[in-house]
């Protein structure tokens, strides 16, 4: 386990399952989207105030690592860091682990950077300071 910038516990419920008693794959994608939007929260970025400015904050790429299933019931959570990919582009990685054991579930790593009112990629500033 990592250090993390942001930690988020969830419980997966049942309808985010599917036939075989497990956590569908693309939910995941929510589990991981949440936490994030939660930690921009918690470090002041309100994506209603950036839209306000005309900046769009917008995933590029998506990449996912299932390691184990969760199942309905299952306690976990997500841990959060954010790193610089390039001028413009910076990665949220985030990882997935169970309760109690802290079992690794899922890497994520999930691409992101933003676009000003003229359709260009930019790094708001909002963001500078916040990456390992």
């Amino acid at each position: 386990m990592n250090d993390y910038l942001f930690k988020l516990d969830f419980k997966v419920r049942d309808y985010e399952c599917d036939l075989q008693g497990i956590v569908n794959n693309s939910v995941y994608q929510n589990y991981l989207e949440h936490t994030r939007h939660e930690y921009l929260k918690s470090i002041g970025v309100d994506f209603a105030a950036l839209a306000a400015e005309n900046v769009n904050l917008i995933a590029v790429r998506v990449e996912l690592d299932y390691k184990h299933p969760l199942r309905s019931g299952d306690a976990f959570w997500v841990g959060l860091t954010m790193e610089k990919v390039s001028r413009i582009r910076f990665a949220f990685v985030q990882e997935i682990y169970r309760y109690p054991d802290n079992l690794l579930i899922l890497n994520g790593r999930t691409i992101a950077t933003a676009m000003n009112e003229k359709g260009r990629p930019m790094l708001p500033k909002q963001l500078t300071g916040f990456f390992v």
